[in-house]
């Protein structure tokens, strides 16, 4: 193995430099997906990458059925990219963005560990001059079965009774905008927010497209002590996994992200809203 090599992984975020290292070292172990819409793939793209749009996979559905359904798709999308427990998985984006975070929660959710969001994404590593490529590259299916990590996804039945049970031990990060967090703008049937969440909209996470340094972020979070249980959320469940793997990133050992999020919460008319 070769990854020795990446002196500047935090966690769940990898850095130009050390992953065009890894490209020059060949190793087959390493798995480049880009989450970009393929109309952006096809122009061009980093060396080896597959291409996989992640905003394409919207799941709303956290009921129990929903979730059965949730596993048995994903485990197919994942063994459509040929992804196995041997893969350093890096997703990308065109900045540090949504739809490369959602691909590392949803790897984490299968319990596979080595996987990183490249941070500054697409528009980064084309501004470094690294080298780029137009050829579509070609998936290998695979046949692997997968653990499921349930400690970091939240249905909407779960954070419905931890609020019926009034604890102080779990924090809720609603990850949209302020707007969406108020109720001025409205994409469900209710406006507003999920009781008790404090507004962190994901964006606050970058500084000119990339991760702000490790002590801002801190910094940001610092409200939360690390014994908290975390769940973040927004509409979709793409926003909430950036936020998501910034905490855990951060040391941050109980974070859950509501796979529904408010796409579903404010659809529910028998749930609590602010």
């Amino acid at each position: 193995m070769v990854f020795s090599i990446i002196m500047h992984i935090l966690d769940t975020i990898i850095d130009v430099k050390s992953l065009y290292n890894l490209i020059k070292s060949h190793d087959p172990n390493l798995l480049i997906i880009d989450t970009r819409p393929f109309s952006d793939y096809v122009n061009d793209h980093i060396p080896g990458a597959l291409n996989l749009d992640f905003m394409n996979f919207h799941w709303l559905d956290t009921t129990k059925g929903g979730i059965i359904l949730f596993n048995k798709q994903m485990k197919i999308l994942i063994n459509y990219l040929g992804i196995d427990s041997n893969n350093f998985v890096v997703f990308y984006d065109d900045i540090s963005g949504c739809s490369a975070s959602r691909g590392v929660w949803l790897l984490h959710y299968f319990s596979h560990r080595d996987v990183y969001i490249l941070d500054g994404g697409y528009n980064y590593w084309s501004k470094l001059n690294y080298p780029l490529e137009k050829k579509t590259n070609s998936n290998v299916v695979s046949e692997v079965e997968y653990k499921i990590n349930k400690e970091v996804l939240a249905d909407a039945g779960y954070i419905k009774k931890r609020l019926e049970k009034k604890t102080n031990d779990m924090v809720i990060i609603d990850c949209r905008s302020e707007m969406e967090y108020s109720g001025t703008i409205a994409r469900a049937s209710k406006k507003g927010h999920i009781p008790q969440a404090i507004n962190i909209d994901w964006i606050n996470n970058l500084a000119e497209e990339k991760f702000k340094d490790l002590e801002k972020l801190d910094q940001l979070y610092s409200f939360i002590t690390k014994d908290k249980e975390v769940i973040t959320y927004c509409h979709g469940g793409y926003r909430a996994a950036n936020t998501y793997l910034i905490l855990k990133k951060l040391g941050y050992s109980d974070v859950k992200m509501y796979l529904g999020s408010w796409g579903e919460w404010g659809n529910l008319h028998e749930f609590p809203v602010e």
